[in-house]
């Protein structure tokens, strides 16, 4: 897919701003705007124990995540690194659990997936999970994290979107049909 130009806008540093929440039911929130919203963190399993990052952003009226792109520099200690999203202002999910229910959508990233949308995997119901076709103005809350050893640094641009009008499609339909009306026309005449 190819990924819309917005200008980048850091939304969160952790190095500059400090320690994401490791606390699903306590998401540190983090206010988003259109375009670009971009997150840095790390992840990770420590000797005090498992990193998890969770945050949550309230998407405004007339707008839409558009896409969620993993940036470049990722990195991950194996194919284990984990992305989860759930509607509200909550993970509620315990980071235990053997199921993805109560989850949105989840996927694992990697370097390969650098650069990428992401929404497109996230969006399949997988392991419990609900799935989604859209993810229009609400709350939506986050859950990232790396089992391995280590600390990994991620980077994500949440890109928000005028959410599309219903009307939008409707006209269009209409425009090309009228269209298709007059060339049947004129070719008619020009015969």
């Amino acid at each position: 897919m190819t990924c819309l130009p917005a200008l980048s806008a850091t939304l969160y540093n952790e190095a500059i701003s400090g320690d994401l929440s490791n606390n699903g039911l306590a998401p540190t929130a983090l206010t988003v705007g259109e375009g670009s919203n971009q997150v840095f963190g790390t992840t990770g399993n420590h000797g005090s124990g498992l990193d998890r990052d969770y945050f949550t952003i309230n998407v405004p009226t007339g707008y839409q995540i558009g896409q969620l792109v993993e940036l470049a520099g990722t990195q991950v200690g194996a194919n284990v690194s984990f992305i989860g999203l759930e509607a509200g202002p909550q993970v509620t999910v315990p980071p235990n659990a053997q199921s993805a229910a109560g989850l949105l959508g989840w996927d694992h990233y990697s370097p390969g997936t650098s650069d990428i949308d992401l929404l497109s995997g996230i969006s399949i119901p997988s392991n419990g999970s609900s799935g989604f076709s859209a993810l229009p103005s609400g709350q939506y809350s986050f859950w990232i994290q790396d089992f391995n050893s280590g600390t990994f640094a991620y980077a994500f641009d949440i890109r928000l979107t005028p959410t599309p009008e219903p009307g939008t499609y409707a006209t269009s339909l209409v425009v090309l049909m009228v269209l298709g009306v007059v060339t049947r026309k004129r070719s008619r005449l020009n015969k």
